[in-house]
């Protein structure tokens, strides 16, 4: 074979190859654009329908297989936002409705009480008292509303010092002496002679114990029973607040602290709270940099702890 025609080979082998390399690329481009195109479809059907699909891609491209994940990605965290959103909003709409009802109840009696005082011409004490436990009532529903509120759009300025926490456990418990003393509750109160310190706000930890014991003696009210005991580590101090009333059943524990949420067979008037106590103090012990647990077993112990930090030197 001549010179000329091993030249004239090499050369058509080399015009093939390079047909065939600018075939694949071809190919490879129009490939690259079928499955963009299949992405957008599917991506405008998911918004459009608000599916919870998400975005497949069969191919063994990389960046494609990495460009359809990080899609998901987003699509999944914007359900999630809407879910979110959702959750807020049918929350907040179950708050003003429950406000505006327990709002209007002790509203309802107050006017009723001074009607028939109106027309009896009765001034009697009793009545009297009546109307100003209802209207005392009112003022409480009021600012615990406008208390979580606050909290929740961040409108409360809580200041952080050093505080004596066992003081303050011991001014809180002489505060509901009179009341415990009266519904025969047995207390046992474990709070150390020596004073322990903590960072904390005055205001804020006296609304978080008040939240906890009104708590107790509105639930645990069965059992007859309040512990407050107090337990230091090296950076941390935990407040329990316990009872043995009928508690709280597991599947109820996640959602304990969730505004306005009150378990249903405690609709009596006489020990319902509204909602608010708990969502309150959680908030307040988050504010501190600590938080607030709940473990119970019913009709044995139910204990709420609250976890601060430790003042150390």
């Amino acid at each position: 074979m001549s010179d000329g025609t091993i030249i004239f080979f090499l050369c058509v082998c080399i015009a093939v190859l390079v047909c065939i390399a600018i075939y694949q690329r071809l190919a490879f481009r129009s490939e690259i654009q079928r499955k963009l195109k299949e992405i957008s479809e599917k991506l405008k059907e998911i918004q459009d329908t608000e599916s919870d699909e998400n975005v497949m891609v069969f191919t063994d491209n990389r960046v494609l297989m990495d460009l359809a994940a990080q899609i998901n990605r987003t699509l999944e965290n914007q359900r999630k936002t809407k879910a979110d959103f959702r959750r807020s909003e049918l929350s907040s709409k179950k708050m003003l409705s429950n406000i505006s009802h327990d709002i209007k109840t002790p509203m309802t009696v107050i006017l009723g009480y001074l009607e028939i005082m109106r027309l009896s011409g009765a001034e009697e004490k009793e009545m009297l008292l009546k109307v100003e436990h209802k209207a005392q009532r009112v003022m409480e529903l009021m600012n615990q509303f406008f208390t979580l509120a606050k909290l929740e759009a961040g409108d409360t300025d809580i200041e952080i010092s050093k505080i004596d926490i066992c003081e303050a456990l011991r001014e809180n418990v002489l505060d509901f002496y009179d009341m415990l003393t009266q519904k025969e509750f047995q207390v046992e109160i474990e709070i150390p002679e020596e004073a322990v310190f903590v960072w904390g706000n005055e205001d804020a930890l006296q609304r978080i114990l008040f939240n906890l014991i009104s708590n107790v003696i509105r639930y645990g009210v069965d059992g007859k029973y309040m512990g407050v005991s107090l337990r230091t580590e090296d950076k941390y101090v935990y407040i329990d607040v316990a009872d043995k009333g009928k508690g709280i059943d597991k599947a109820f524990a996640r959602n304990v602290f969730e505004r306005l949420f009150t378990m249903e067979d405690s609709r009596n008037r006489q020990i319902q709270g509204n909602g608010l106590g708990l969502t309150i103090a959680q908030n307040l012990a988050h504010q501190l940099g600590g938080e607030l647990t709940l473990e119970s077993e019913p009709n044995v112990k139910t204990v709420f702890t609250v976890k601060l930090q430790k003042f150390v030197y």
